[in-house]
Order: C-alpha cells, then structure tokens, then sequence
C-alpha cells in the first residue's frame, strides 16, 4: 500500500504545503509567495517572512489535504523542513509539524532543505542512484553526487555569493523589480552578451569551486562607467548588461559542470533549484551533459523554486530508511548536507554554513 506524508516548507520566503504518496504521485501542492510582502525592501526581511508563515502555514496545510481529498489520518507521516533557512520561518513550520504530529499520532521526519532540492529528481522521474545534482538557488550553489536518500559527497560549490543572490543583487544595482532571476532573465532577452567584457571567475583554477562575488562587483562598475559618460543607463545597457552577466554565470557553470561530471563519471546530470528555472543556464548545461554522454534532468518550473512536494518527498525516502524523529527536532539556521565536508562558507557556535 502507497504512503503519504504531509510535507511543510518555510525555510525562506516560500509557506508551502504539499501531499504526496510514495509512487512519485503528488495529489496537492500549495505555495503562498511572499513577493509583495519584501518587494520594497530589495531582498527577504528576516522578521516580515516569519510572521507571515506564522500565519499562513495552517491555511496552506488545510488547502493542501483538500485538495487532495484527504484528512489527517489518511496519512502515513509529515515531513517539514527542519533546516537550513531562516530560522524565524524554519522554526514556524517545525513547531506546526510537531503539532500536528502530536495531535495525530503520526511519525514526524524533519528533513534538510537541501536535500529535498537534491533528491526532486527522484520525485520527477524517478533517477536511480548515483546521480550527479547541481543545486543553485538564491542561498545555495554546490556540485553534489548523490549516492542514498542521506548520503551526498560535495565535489565544489561557491566560495561567497550564491548564483541567485548575485541576480537579486544585479536586479538591485541595475533598478529592477524583485525576485531578480526572472527580472534579470527577462531583461537580457533583449540585450547583446557580448558587449561587455566581463570576468569567468575561478575557471583559471582547477577543481569545481565557484565565485561570484567579484562578476558583480564588475558589472557594477560598468554601470557607474556608464552613467558618468552618459548622465545615467539606457534600457538597451541594462538590457546588454543582463544579457553578459547571466552569461557570464552560465559559462562559469557550464565549466564547473563539464568537470564534475569527468571526475564521477556520471550517467545522470540534475539540476534544481530556483536559478534551474533559467532557460539560458538549462541550455548550456543540457549542452555539456550531452557532450559527457550523461541523461540531464530538470525538475517543472514549479518544483524548481521552493515547494513542500520536495520536503514530503525526502520525507518518504528518509521515513523508508528508518527515520524517525521525536520532539526533540530542532529549527537549524545551519545544515550542510556533506557532514564531512570542510566548510565553504565559514563556521562559528552555529556551525558550518555550507
């Protein structure tokens, strides 16, 4: 008989529910966005994402069972994220999840944000162990191989800005709205990739570590370039400026990948993750998996960004490899998927950060 859990996601600005049982079916999914909420802000505000899960995270888990037909006690389990995120919101969906744990009798798995991003392929087509996944989204950018529902050996990642903090923060600098992936996406539609000459970060070093920090500081000194010339920007060099910077970073990944992929010997390549939504980034690492002779998948648009489908999913796995939690579980801002990894991103009483 089919399992089903209850997954809940809170980790950033996404209050997500979601129901889905063990044959890779997923009978509902509900995401409140919280876009508007930070909009005037240039990023997520910490303080304003907690208060709103707080209070929409029981009406996304109502949702969610109706529209899949189903009560509490129709369901095997609830898996939740339990980190890493923002903790405000991480602990809202933690302590909702124990609740309903608690009133239902049922098995509570808390799970890691990042791996129910690496494991969506799983999910959305079933990939069979090992697989290599990029993960690259607004916090998190890492080569993954990918050998158990817990077992995951970190091959590189990014050493300061994540892929798609450097398009919010792009969006920032050049005056576009928020979230910037798709503000930036739709900008260089237009634009010429090859008017500006910027830099490829770290592909002058060997191995899979990326950096991204030192591309936006260029194309920001090619906006102030621009505007003490001209008295300000033109649509077409923000547009010119989007178009290089976003292929910028695909060229950097693309790279990266083309060796990550030499050094597992693959037949899979994944990607997931909110920038896996880019179509540019989708092209050129659909090209290189080609050229490897590696299968490439990548998750829907919508379970691309934050979802609980994921986190009920990773649930599941780790539910069937005995998993249980208690309690106990505890709402960690900190949570690398490689335990024995040295940190990309630094440590303190908190931990690694990645």
């Amino acid at each position: 008989m089919a399992l089903t859990f209850l997954g809940i996601e809170s980790s950033c600005d996404d209050t997500a529910a979601a129901v889905v049982r063990d044959d890779r079916d997923i009978l509902a999914s509900v995401v409140a966005g919280q876009t508007a909420l930070h909009a005037d802000f240039g990023g997520v505000v910490p303080e304003i994402a907690a208060r709103a899960h707080a209070e929409k995270l029981d009406a996304c888990v109502e949702e969610a069972l109706s529209q899949a037909g189903l009560r509490l006690a129709d369901l095997d389990g609830i898996a939740v994220t339990a980190g890493p995120g923002l903790i405000g919101g991480v602990l809202s969906g933690v302590m909702l999840a124990k609740g309903l744990a608690i009133g239902s009798g049922l098995p509570l798995i808390g799970v890691n944000h990042l791996a129910g991003h690496a494991l969506t392929p799983r999910l959305t087509d079933g990939v069979a162990y090992p697989y290599l996944m990029l993960l690259v989204s607004g916090g998190h950018c890492q080569f993954l191989s990918v050998t158990g529902p817990d077992s995951f050996t970190r091959l590189g990642g990014t050493i300061d800005d994540a892929p798609g903090e450097a398009f919010d923060k792009i969006a920032k600098l050049l005056g576009l709205p928020q979230p910037g992936g798709p503000s930036v996406e739709a900008a260089a539609r237009a634009g010429n990739p090859r008017r500006f000459a910027l830099p490829r970060p770290l592909l002058d070093r060997p191995g899979c570590d990326l950096s991204f920090s030192g591309l936006k500081t260029a194309v920001l000194r090619q906006r102030d370039d621009l505007a003490a010339a001209q008295g300000g920007l033109h649509e077409q060099d923000r547009a010119d400026l989007c178009a290089g910077f976003q292929a910028a970073v695909a060229d950097v990944l693309a790279e990266k990948t083309r060796r990550a992929l030499a050094q597992t010997g693959a037949p899979v390549l994944a990607v997931a993750g909110g920038v896996a939504a880019n179509q540019t980034l989708r092209a050129a690492l659909q090209t290189i998996a080609a050229e490897a002779g590696a299968a490439f998948l990548a998750p829907p648009l919508r379970l691309c960004t934050d979802n609980a489908a994921m986190i009920a999913w990773a649930g599941i796995e780790a539910y069937n490899a005995g998993q249980r939690d208690g309690m106990d579980l505890a709402a960690r801002p900190r949570w690398p998927l490689d335990q024995n990894a040295a940190p990309m991103l630094g440590a303190g009483k908190k931990g690694a950060k990645a």
